[in-house]
């Protein structure tokens, strides 16, 4: 697989997610991307990619599991 597919899939994963309704799935889709960013921004030695990323990714996680226990309590 070339290098610049992962960006690419990277940016189409973010892209559909917010044709998903549901809240908590459009964060995990997110979430998943991010984490392809990381992996591409590492490849190519971008880390300021790989930092904004595991950010996303981090409040993507977190948020979904606090809706999931709001949701639960």
């Amino acid at each position: 697989m070339k290098l610049e597919t992962i960006g690419w899939v990277a940016t189409a994963a973010f892209a559909s997610s917010y044709f998903f309704k549901q809240p908590a799935t459009l964060r995990w889709i997110q979430a998943g991307a991010a984490l392809l960013w990381v992996v591409y921004g590492l490849a190519i030695g971008a880390m300021p990619v790989v930092a904004a990323n595991v950010a996303v990714a981090a409040a993507a996680v977190y948020s979904s599991y606090a809706e999931t226990r709001r949701a639960h309590s």
